[in-house]
C-alpha cells in the first residue's frame, strides 16, 4: 500500500503498489538485508579478533588512539 499526501490540500490517498514499485521494493529490501548481514559479519569478526587478543573494544580504541 502506498500513501500519497497532498500537502497543499491535506488530501490523503492510498493505493496499491504497481509492478515497478513492487520490483523496487524487493530490490531495496534485498539491499537492506545484505547490508545488515554484512554489518553482523563485521561485528562478529571484530569480536573474534578482540577475543583472540584478550582485550575489550575500549582497550583496542585506546591502543589505536581513537574513542571507538
Amino acid at each position: 500500500m502506498k500513501t500519497i499526501v497532498n500537502v497543499e490540500t491535506g488530501e490523503v490517498t492510498q493505493r496499491e503498489l504497481n509492478a515497478e514499485e513492487l520490483a523496487q521494493q524487493a530490490i531495496d529490501e534485498a539491499t537492506f538485508n545484505a547490508r545488515e548481514q554484512s554489518k553482523a559479519e563485521q561485528a562478529a569478526a571484530k569480536q573474534t579478533l578482540l577475543d583472540k587478543l584478550g582485550i575489550t573494544e575500549q582497550e583496542a580504541a585506546l591502543l589505536l588512539g581513537g574513542t571507538n
